[in-house]
């Protein structure tokens, strides 16, 4: 549409300039000493247009002719680029495809006629590095970075990622700490430098990154409360290694109250207590614990006291019976308090009404050692056959905690029988 109205244009000029010609030819006179020219104004004006016109095109002859060597090189240049480009999708392909011989070959065939070296490189680095041949793969590295110096945290980024792949965890730490100077706020650094840390268990270094961890949100918060958890449960652990039960007290009242209501917490603490022999010291803090968030793993920590007032906790057990009659495991754990209180005939009705359910390869044989000092040497037999057959068929729930393993009685009694002493 554009070129027609353009003729258009161009016809209807011509028209009006042919009738304005035929109307009036006009008269033009040139004088230089001698020498006159004259004619008509229509063919000065066509000369002169016509003279114009083949200097425009000399002219443009000439440029283009000037032009050729750059032209060709621009070209050339072209052609390197599309070459390097190819070989760099083509290399990618091939590592992607688990070619990592030929991705290297075509990611560095190329890679110093390419617009993007520093992709060349870093691939090439990966390729190398799952070739085993960690030697090609600094040397990569290191040209990526005289590729594009500005690129330091990219490069060291993939240099980190590397290192931690090939268990080098020094040259990695390294890397890190280098690049968390780069840039202290890099949340993928510090997410590196968590996988570092937890892979060699270094947990006081761990425990002084996890503030910038919450701050930088490198990770979501659940995952770094899990991750606070754990740390304090290591540093409770190094305490009570170091210092006893004196510095293990210490370090718990040091904690925030937040974190001493947590029942992991609880449970890490009060295992460290048992470990070191004064488990009455968190009879209180499990009871506690109990009444406001009931959890299996602390009520097996409570029938793991042995020292203290066993009558005591016998009778705060049976309280909680009253809203959990059909709870298993805290019927095992009545008949356990039964024992260190030398109630035998009650421990066994416990240990039935356990068992009557759910089958537990544990009771079984505590129940078993117990009609033993009953002097009932086959009824005993039959809660060992039983417990080994739920042992076998791994019917039964894990052992609990810090306590000595149950067991299973061959006279299935009722919850109804709880009342009666030995």
């Amino acid at each position: 549409m554009k070129n027609l109205f353009t003729a258009f244009i161009v016809a209807l000029s011509a028209i009006i300039l042919t009738l304005w010609v035929k109307e009036d030819n006009g008269y033009v006179l040139i004088g230089y000493g001698e020498w006159t020219v004259e004619g008509s104004l229509a063919l000065f004006t066509l000369a002169n247009l016509l003279l114009f016109l083949l200097l425009y095109l000399l002219l443009r002859s000439l440029a283009k002719i000037w032009s050729i060597p750059r032209g060709l090189s621009a070209w050339r240049g072209r052609r390197r680029n599309r070459r390097a480009q190819k070989a760099l999708t083509q290399g990618l392909v091939e590592l992607s495809e688990g070619h990592w011989k030929v991705a290297e070959k075509q990611l560095v065939r190329y890679a110093h006629q390419s617009e993007t070296p520093l992709l060349n490189y870093l691939a090439a680095a990966r390729a190398a590095q799952l070739q085993g041949e960690d030697g090609r793969r600094d040397h990569y590295l290191q040209q990526a970075h005289q590729s594009m110096p500005m690129a330091d945290v990219a490069v060291g980024l993939t240099q980190a990622e590397l290192q931690l792949a090939h268990q080098q965890y020094e040259q990695a730490l390294a890397t890190l700490t280098h690049l968390r100077s780069l840039a202290p706020k890099h949340v993928y650094v510090l997410r590196l430098l968590r996988r570092l840390y937890e892979s060699q268990e270094e947990w006081q270094q761990l425990e002084a990154l996890l503030p910038e961890l919450r701050k930088r949100k490198v990770a979501d918060a659940g995952d770094l409360d899990a991750l606070e958890l754990r740390l304090v449960e290591q540093r409770l652990q190094r305490v009570a290694q170091k210092s006893g039960e004196e510095g293990l007290r210490h370090a718990w009242g040091e904690l925030s109250a937040s974190l001493r209501r947590r029942a992991e917490l609880i449970g890490a603490y009060s295992r460290l207590m048992l470990a070191e022999g004064r488990g009455e010291l968190v009879e209180s803090l499990l009871a506690d614990a109990l009444r406001s968030q009931w959890s299996e793993s602390l009520l097996r920590l409570f029938g793991a006291i042995e020292r203290g007032d066993p009558a005591q906790r016998l009778e705060l057990a049976e309280s909680w019976l009253r809203d959990r009659r059909e709870d298993p495991l805290l019927l095992f754990i009545l008949a356990r308090l039964c024992l260190q209180n030398k109630l035998w005939g009650k421990a066994r009705s416990y240990f039935e009404a356990s068992i009557a359910i759910e089958p537990n390869a544990d009771a079984y044989r505590e129940l078993g050692a117990l009609l033993e000092q009953m002097d009932e040497p086959a009824a005993a037999l039959d809660c060992y056959r039983e417990g080994l057959r739920c042992a076998t068929e791994s019917r039964q729930p894990s052992a609990p905690a810090a306590l000595p393993p149950p067991a299973k009685p061959a006279v299935m009694g009722s919850a109804h029988l709880i009342g009666v002493e030995g």
